[in-house]
Order: structure tokens, then sequence, then C-alpha cells
């Protein structure tokens, strides 16, 4: 454990420059939302540097200084946004007040080493700050969709109702459009239906061929991985024009020579098609998780008689079991969420729900979508916690984390 080093108060320029920093990019959000551009992002560095002045010279009491920053901040944040922006004041001022004084009493190197470098304190939390950006910029147009799911109007922005946060201004019509609706409901049965079988597909062969390719005796292994994860390199426009010239001929072949029912080989092309797409996935998590299997308890199941099913089944699957349902939740998110190869491979007969989605952007600017979206980013949301959680224990098994 470093080393707590004791608190020094920093100089004043260096306080101030970085809270003016902060704050112009705080400003950014401000100068969004207000529609002021440049100059919210002035005025909002402006007023923390000023805050942070004050603090520094003429208060010398953090405590008092932490309210006024809440209090003076979320009365803004009230006249300019309402209520909302009363909630969003409120806290900005409690972290510039928090952020003002960690940099003026030096606490941001408690937990540092002592010997690191300004230099490397600046690295150590600049690497921070981007990681946060990009992490903020990501995660924000998500954010701001969740809430207008929820709109009483037909609208694609925020009403003044839903500003004041007025529950008149809230409403549950759209997502009761997308479970009575006729078109919604089929296009998510065809999603839950071409889902779980692209998964099983994309499990079955993405876990095949990573014990194969684990193996160090197979020639080309390198090259043959490349080919099997190309899917997931390729642009998806080239890989979906690519699949509907292969699928078309096949499905004629199915149709005319085989006699199959039309909308029966439309679901085997799109399955088919989103197994492909999903086996990388299932190889990379598949074969993450064997480079720390133990080959020895194989041979050990062989000499004591069992045969490879027996010991795969036995030895092998439960080991790398995390990593083979990691993998399926990558395929069966990457099937579930695709729209670009359906377009191409698919009829109207297999219209999915991102199709559909897609098509009432193009076609009737439906607000149902921001329900479905919101439905699907919870979905997505519950199986990367899975994914987290089974990454987690396969540590533990191989013994790479404490239990």
């Amino acid at each position: 454990m470093a080393a707590l080093t004791p608190i020094s108060r920093k100089p004043l320029g260096f306080v101030l420059g970085t809270v003016a920093a902060a704050g112009a990019f705080a400003g950014i959000f401000v100068g969004a939302g207000t529609q002021t551009g440049l100059l919210g992002i002035l005025a909002t560095a402006a007023l923390v540097t000023a805050m942070a002045w004050v603090f520094i010279t003429m208060l010398d009491n953090e405590r008092v200084g932490r309210w006024i920053s809440i209090v003076g901040l979320g009365v803004i944040g009230l006249i300019l946004g309402g209520i909302a922006g009363g909630i969003v004041g409120l806290l900005t001022g409690w972290f510039f007040a928090w952020f003002i004084y960690w940099l003026y009493e030096g606490r941001y190197r408690q937990k540092l080493l002592p010997y690191m470098t300004g230099g490397q304190v600046f690295g150590h939390y600049a690497f921070r700050v981007i990681c946060g950006a990009i992490f903020t910029f990501l995660v924000t147009p998500i954010l701001v969709v969740l809430p207008l799911s929820f709109n009483a109007q037909d609208f694609f922005t925020f009403t003044p109702e839903m500003l004041r946060l007025d529950p008149e201004g809230y409403s549950l019509k759209h997502y009761r459009d997308f479970f009575t609706n006729n078109e919604w409901q089929r296009s998510f049965k065809n999603s839950l239906i071409i889902a779980p079988i692209a998964t099983i597909i994309s499990v079955t062969l993405g876990t095949l061929a990573a014990i194969g390719l684990s193996q160090s005796h197979v020639p080309g292994r390198r090259a043959i991985m490349a080919v099997l994860i190309s899917p997931m390199i390729v642009p998806l426009i080239i890989s979906a024009t690519g699949m509907f010239f292969f699928y078309s001929d096949i499905g004629r072949f199915m149709e005319g020579t085989l006699g199959m029912n039309k909308t029966f080989v439309g679901y085997v092309k799109v399955v088919l098609a989103h197994a492909v797409l999903g086996i990388p996935f299932v190889i990379i998590t598949v074969t993450a998780t064997l480079v720390g299997f133990d080959r020895s308890l194989t041979r050990a199941a062989a000499n004591m008689g069992a045969g490879p099913v027996k010991t795969f089944f036995s030895i092998q699957m439960p080991l790398i079991l995390p990593g083979v349902i990691s993998g399926a939740l990558f395929a069966f998110i990457t099937s579930f969420d695709e729209v670009v190869v359906v377009l191409f491979v698919g009829s109207a007969s297999q219209k999915t729900l991102p199709w559909q989605m897609f098509t009432g952007l193009r076609e009737q600017i439906s607000p149902t979508i921001l329900a479905v979206a919101t439905i699907l980013v919870v979905i997505s949301v519950l199986l990367l916690a899975t994914v987290e959680i089974l990454r987690r224990r396969s540590e533990r098994l191989r013994g790479l984390t404490p239990a």
C-alpha cells in the first residue's frame, strides 16, 4: 500500500488553472443545454474559477464553502433549467466544492507513491480524465434516450412539462404501443426466434474451433484463426453483400430443388448469417479461457480410460464454461441488435426488431422506437453484467484472483 504523504497546500495559480479547465469541460454541457455554445463554456469556467478564488483567499471554511457552492449552483440551475436544471446544479456544486479543496489541500497525492514526480502525477490523472471523458460521451446519448421514452407527447425532444418534472409530461404510452402493436410484436418474436438459434450454432461451432485451434500441432492455425474472426474485422456492409449472393444461391437450391417453404428458407438464411457473425466472439472468449487450462487434466482422464467426448463434458467443459457463456452472450447480443445483414439476406417475413426500428425511423418517425431502444439497453446492460460476473468467476477458478 502506498504511503500517505502529508497534506500541503498548493499554489493558487495551479488550483485556479485546473478548476478553470474543469469548468470549461462542464461548460460544454451547459452550453449545449442552454444553446449558448461558447458563451456557456466561458461563463461556466469563469464562475467556478471565481468561486475557487473566493473559497481559497477569503473563506477558510470548507463546510461553509461547500454549502455556498451547492446552493449557489443549484439556484442558477433552477433559473436556467427548471427543477431538472436545479438538480444538476446541486450535483455540480457539490462536485466543484469537493474538487477545489481536493486540489488546494493536496489530497490528490495522498494515495499516490510519495516519490512520483509532478509529470507522473499529471499523467496518472490525465489518463483517468480521458477515460472518464470517453465514457461520458459514449453514455450520455443513451442517458438522453431513457427519459425521452416516457414522453407523453409524440416528440423526440424534451417538452416543457418534462423539464419541469411535471407528472403530466410523462407516460407509458410508447411502451403500451410496443406491446400491443402487431408489427412491433411480430418483429420482436422474430428476434426471439432467430437470435437464440443463431447463438446455439455460434457456440457449438465456435467452441469446437477454439478447442481445435488451441492445439499446438494444428498446421496453419494462425491463418485459420484470422479467417474465422474476419467477420468481426471486415466492414459489415461488405460481409452483408457477400452473404446476399452466397445465401441467394443456397435459397434457390433449397426452394427449387428440395421444395422447402420460402419463409422457412428465409429464416434459415438469416440464422446462418447471424451465426457467422457470432462465431468470432465465441472463438475469442473460449480461446482466452483455454489459455489458463491445464492440459494434464485431459491426459489424466485419457489415462483413466475416458473417451474424448466424456473428457470434454466432464473435465474441459466445466472449466471453460464461463468463456463459453460469455461468448454466447456476445453472440446473442450481436444477433439481436444486427440490422444490416438481415436487410440483405432476409425478407419481410423475417423482419427483426432492429429492422422494424430502422423502418420506423425512415418511414414514420415513431416515438415507440425510444421505448424499444430503452428495452434493448436494459437487456444489453443485464447481459454485460452477466459477462462480468462470469469473467470474475473464471479468474477465481483459475486462481488469478482470491476467492
